[in-house]
């Protein structure tokens, strides 16, 4: 009887994976960007497993978005795509759907992801994008030291890029600039996600996108504590937020002028005393979203100049509260909200 530990040496090759080590060394040291680019076209409708270990890499990966030439992209647990210390490109590391554009969800090959891992920027490369195609999927892999950590852009259908994000950890690179998850394509799942390091964890672009279970962290930024630093930063409107958690953002949700979505059971903490404003929401014209079941967390040791549940452009606006809990409610330095209270 074959033993467990020989059953997970040989299931790639016995499931018929392309096995990367096949044709390149983990943990040379050297750039293997070529020769993974190579495995990827050469072989059509695969899926390419990565085994434990290291993997420089000094320009984008990119997989096809046609279906007929996609991959899948397998990465042990311990297997790590590094950008090299001379990385000088604007795109991201991996770019699902880079090449070969299509929108075809018909035929066999249009669901190719990219699973496990560990991708590492360095500190200064951008981690995943999807650049194109359709039903693309990243699932439990860790976005480490990275500008941008996911990047969804404008979509294949019409705008759509109905990609399906889950289980993911990013940590960005701790700058002005850095967002964990930046959002153009529409029509998007992300769930169970963990963002740190970052000024911005989520900016989203484009309508009909669900967020579930999102939880970005701020952890003070290089340069000292940010009051631009956001957690949910909506752009578009017409999203949906469940179980979102923003932590130690000078502005927990922000929606742009005329914007307006919806949010369920979502939560913002503050537990320092860093900054001089803490907000939980904040609308650049007036408040029309619906907010149900939020709690607001502010410890009364670590009071800061304005502590606000509501701040916005302009008065008015059809905006909701519904069963808003607030810990703490004497420290607030403004009642604009209470005018939104149902």
């Amino acid at each position: 009887m074959l033993s467990l530990s020989a059953f997970a040496v040989n299931a790639p090759k016995k499931n018929g994976y392309v096995i990367v080590t096949d044709y390149i060394k983990a943990n040379s040291g050297k750039d293997v960007s070529d020769a993974i680019q190579k495995i990827i076209d050469n072989n059509p409708n695969r899926t390419i497993y990565f085994p434990d270990g290291v993997y420089i890499i000094s320009k984008p990966i990119v997989t096809p978005a046609e279906p007929t030439k996609s991959v899948a992209l397998e990465l042990s647990n311990y297997a790590i795509i590094k950008a090299s210390e001379n990385w000088n490109n604007e795109e991201a590391m991996i770019r699902l759907g880079g090449k070969d554009a299509a929108n075809n969800i018909g035929i066999a090959g249009s669901n190719y992801y990219l699973d496990g891992g560990i991708i590492d920027g360095s500190g200064r490369a951008k981690g995943v994008s999807i650049d194109g195609g359709r039903e693309t999927v990243i699932r439990n892999t860790s976005i480490k030291n990275v500008e941008i950590g996911i990047h969804v852009k404008h979509g294949a259908n019409s705008g759509s890029s109905d990609c399906d994000i889950s289980s993911v950890n990013i940590v960005g690179n701790n700058s002005s600039s850095s967002i964990g998850l930046l959002v153009e394509g529409y029509d998007n799942t992300f769930t169970n996600m963990r963002i740190a390091a970052v000024n911005t964890g989520v900016v989203l672009r484009s309508q009909a996108n669900m967020l579930r279970n999102i939880h970005p962290l701020y952890y003070g930024g290089k340069n000292g504590y940010d009051q631009n630093s956001c957690g949910f930063r909506d752009e578009a409107g017409c999203n949906w937020y469940d179980f979102c958690y923003s932590d130690e953002f000078a502005t927990a949700f922000y929606t742009s002028k005329n914007v307006a979505s919806q949010y369920n059971n979502c939560f913002a903490y503050w537990y320092s005393k860093r900054g001089t404003k803490h907000t939980v929401f904040k609308a650049e014209g007036k408040f029309k979203s619906f907010v149900s079941n939020s709690r607001t967390g502010l410890r009364t040791s670590n009071v800061v100049k304005e502590n606000n549940i509501l701040e916005v452009g302009e008065d008015g606006g059809d905006g909701r509260f519904v069963n808003l809990y607030i810990d703490n409610k004497e420290i607030l330095t403004d009642k604009t909200y209470e005018k939104h209270l149902k």
